[in-house]
Order: C-alpha cells, then structure tokens, then sequence
C-alpha cells in the first residue's frame, strides 16, 4: 500500500473512531437525561405523596371537621396572600357555619400555606380552585363534611363568590378544596345540590384576574392548571 492510502486509511480509522466514541456520548448523556428525569419525578411524587400521608393519614391529619359552633355565627374577615396578589376575604358563619368553621380552622393552622391553586376554567364557568394538599384536585385535610349550606337556588355565582369545591353527586364530600368565582357563573346543581357559598371578595379581584386568569391555562385548554400557577402564602382570618 502506498503511503498515501496508508494515510487515508489512518485517517478513516481514526473519523470512525471519533463517530463511534461521539454516539458513545450522546447515548451516555440521553441515559443519564432519562435517568435524572425519571428520578426527579420520582423525588416529587414521594415528596406530595410524604405531604399528604402527613396531612390526611398521619399526625398532621385532624380526625374529624371542626364543630360548626366555631364560626361563632358572626361575620370574620380576611386576606388571601398569593405569591403575586392579595385579596380582601369575608367569610360568614351566620350563613354556613360548618364550611366557615372548617375554613378558618384550618388557616389558622397553617394548612394552607404552601399550597397552590390547581385549577383554572375560563369557559362558562369562571372559577380559580385551590386548597389541594396534593395539587391535583384529589386531596385534602383527611376528613370529609357535609350537608351542602347557602347554596344559590337559581345556581348563580356572582363574581367574588368564594364556596366549597365537592365531588360531583356527593354534599358530603367537602375537604380544604375551595373556589373564588372571578367573574359570574352560573353552576348548575347536581344530584346533590349545589355548592357552599361561605364567603365573598372584598379586594383584590382585579389583580387576581390579572396575574392568574389572564395568563390562560398552561395547555391553553377552558379548564386546566393554571399557566400561572398562584401559590398561596398564608390566608388571616379576623
């Protein structure tokens, strides 16, 4: 072989070596993505799964829902801090007393904190859910309570309204989950009636819609999480 094709055949040798040693990296770091990927949500899933063991099934979990007669059959005030706006609340225990009773009992406790608005719709019915320990719309404080209280007979909702999220067909399915209803809605009752109105928006709506409603849903779907996720800071209640 002359030297000239012995130099093109090193130089081959070494291009198919540094492809092979190229893919060799490529698939390492493809591995490697996956496997932190996979670990991260692992690490999340444990971490709300942890968090709501605690909170539902474990020490941190009340065993039943706050006697009713702690909402005292008075009006209280309030705020909700989000990490991007505050709204002025008021809650009345004169017209729902087991849904304010619970309310307050459990931001006086800290439960909310941390926690996040999962849900958002924007077609028909105009609503802003939180208070998931779980973030998914499928946890809670560990006890469930019911009847249905004060709700709307014509299922008008008008913009402020904040009431109970429930399961659909149950009035004894009511948790932490709640609802602040940004613009009218009407919400047609179910098997089981309607929804606990317990309080209203004093302050604060048109920031709320701002920061949270007007950004959409991240899917850009009509009910979905939020694009803007509002993470709640602490709710007062005086």
């Amino acid at each position: 072989m002359s030297a000239e094709n012995q130099k093109k055949a090193q130089q081959l040798r070494a291009y198919q070596a540094r492809q092979v040693h190229h893919a060799h990296v490529a698939k390492r770091r493809r591995r490697d993505q996956f496997v932190w990927s996979a670990g991260a949500i692992v690490a999340v899933a444990l971490a709300s799964l942890s968090l709501w063991g605690y909170q539902t099934v474990g020490p941190g979990a009340p065993a039943v829902a706050p006697d009713a007669a702690l909402a005292e059959d008075r009006v209280w005030t309030g705020s909700i801090a989000l990490d991007q706006a505050t709204i002025g609340i008021e809650v009345d225990g004169q017209v729902a007393p087991q849904a304010v009773a619970n309310f307050t009992s459990l931001s006086a406790e800290g439960f909310y904190d941390n926690l996040t608005c999962h849900r958002l719709t924007t077609d028909g019915l105009y609503v802003l859910q939180c208070g998931d320990p779980l973030g998914l719309g499928l946890g809670g404080p560990g006890y469930f309570f019911g009847p249905i209280e004060n709700a709307p007979a014509d299922n008008n909702y008008p913009a402020g309204t904040i009431a109970m999220a429930r399961a659909t067909g149950d009035g004894a399915s009511m948790g932490s989950q709640f609802f602040l209803v940004y613009e009218d809605s009407v919400i047609p009752a179910d098997s089981a009636g309607g929804y606990s109105v317990f309080g209203r928006i004093t302050s604060g709506l048109e920031a709320l819609i701002e920061s949270y409603v007007e950004p959409g849903t991240s899917d850009d779907s009509t009910d979905g999480i939020p694009r803007m996720v509002p993470i709640i800071e602490n709710i007062t209640i005086r």
